[in-house]
């Protein structure tokens, strides 16, 4: 497998509407995107996915959506307002800043000159709430998803009526003020996260944690990633954050390297002690089976769904010589692919052929998306399609108007097949494999 340059995925999701500069126009913000047509339905396919292994799949999981701004004492409570922060050192001479825990020795990787010592930086972003001046009140937007679940617990509990071992998954927005960004949307400072909070008995951490490491890697594997491209990394003590009995990061080789792509952590019953102290709130969990109350240990698979996306897409990317012509392609999962199906007429000035095409891709429509495009050349198209993963092609010719037959053609390996256009939304839904 030939390396991938992030340069060429950047250019692609820019020129076919995956991926925007967020205000481009006013010159951008750095490290915030905007996910245009094509990549919105990417991300919303992956969190569905996520959802349905996670949620629909298991009987041991209830969903959450929890609110952006939180009483500001949810943040002293789980260490953030104390803890949160990276050490940054600035350049005298070319006055560029850089995070200590990145430099392998102590001068500028830019320029060489002589740095200064440390400070502390907190990444949260602080707003206010209230429109009178001088009444308002200081909050953060989250800097992760996790706390929304922590405050609910008793919520969950008392409404669900749930046995432990059960988990709590959520999606949402997160916002970090990070200094050092890049690798396009590798590190963002407004990403999205796919978390779950998993309460178990203490003394069944360990089992649980290690069923979730397998868990975890299985699910990216499942859609499609590469194992050669994954690996599960531990942390080691000095590194571990302050809440964390252990930790791996599931990695994903990205064109800059080995980097995180999920983090699981045992976070002990550090969070909910932390905030039954400062809420006053009893966080305990009662046991009827053994009659004892205890506070539930926590293992928490996090994964950020922006990495998500920036690593299925680099693993899709493909290139290669057909007939003397480069080919790019999205190897894409079908169950994430933006569109499933293209149906594209080989003459388009021909009204017969257009209607027969309408017709076709109206009958599909609403399984999954379809789209119909006749804006170039049939190689052309092909093409395009190869180009945003769509998995299948269906070409309406000539013929089609007598026998009643259309093309399909598989994307990986260009093969064509004609099958009677009535069997047409049977065989794809076959091929798309969508329904398991």
């Amino acid at each position: 497998m030939e390396k991938v340059e992030l340069k060429n995925i950047a250019n692609l999701c820019k020129r076919r509407g995956f991926i925007f500069q967020d205000s481009e126009i006013y010159g951008g913000i750095g490290s915030v995107w905007d996910y245009g047509p094509l990549g919105v339905e990417l991300k919303n396919s992956l969190k569905d996915q996520w959802w349905k292994r996670m949620v629909y799949d298991r009987d041991d999981m209830e969903g959450l959506d929890a609110a952006i701004l939180m009483n500001p004492r949810v943040w002293k409570a789980s260490g953030h307002i104390a803890s949160f922060a990276d050490l940054l050192l600035d350049c005298k001479d070319c006055k560029k800043r850089f995070r200590e825990d990145k430099l392998k020795e102590r001068k500028c990787p830019e320029c060489g000159g002589e740095l200064t010592d440390p400070k502390s930086f907190n990444l949260m972003f602080k707003t206010q709430v209230g429109s009178v001046e001088g009444q308002s009140q200081d909050v953060y937007l989250r800097p992760e998803t996790a706390q929304g679940i922590f405050v609910n617990f008793n919520n969950v509990v008392n409404t669900s009526r749930r046995k432990l071992p059960f988990g709590v998954a959520q999606i949402g927005k997160s916002f970090r003020n990070e200094i050092t960004t890049g690798n396009f949307t590798f590190r963002s400072r407004e990403f999205e996260q796919m978390e779950v909070e998993f309460f178990v008995k203490p003394g069944e951490d360990e089992t649980w944690y290690e069923y979730w490491l397998e868990e975890r890697m299985g699910w990216y594997i499942s859609l499609g990633i590469r194992k050669e491209n994954l690996r599960l990394r531990e942390h080691a003590k000095d590194e571990l954050a302050h809440y964390a009995k252990r930790c791996h990061d599931v990695e994903y080789f990205f064109p800059m390297g080995w980097s995180e792509l999920e983090g699981i952590a045992n976070r002990t019953d550090y969070d909910l002690k932390k905030h039954s102290e400062l809420s006053g709130e009893n966080l305990v969990y009662f046991d009827n089976a053994r009659s004892e109350r205890y506070t539930p240990y926590v293992i928490e698979p996090s994964g950020g769904v922006d990495r998500a996306v920036l690593a299925f897409l680099v693993d899709a990317y493909r290139e290669e010589t057909v007939r003397d012509k480069q080919r790019v392609y999205l190897s894409l999962n079908h169950k994430l692919a933006p569109i499933k199906v293209a149906v594209l007429p080989l003459l388009k000035k021909n009204p017969e052929i257009v209607t027969m095409c309408h017709k076709l891709r109206d009958d599909l429509k609403g399984n999954y998306r379809v789209v119909y495009d006749d804006t170039a050349s049939i190689g052309r198209l092909y093409r395009r399609q190869d180009e945003i993963g769509t998995p299948f092609c269906v070409t309406v010719d000539v013929d089609s108007l007598e026998d009643g037959k259309v093309t399909i053609r598989e994307r990986d390996t260009m093969e064509q097949e004609r099958i009677a256009s009535t069997r047409l939304k049977e065989v794809l839904g076959v091929k798309l494999g969508l329904d398991t």
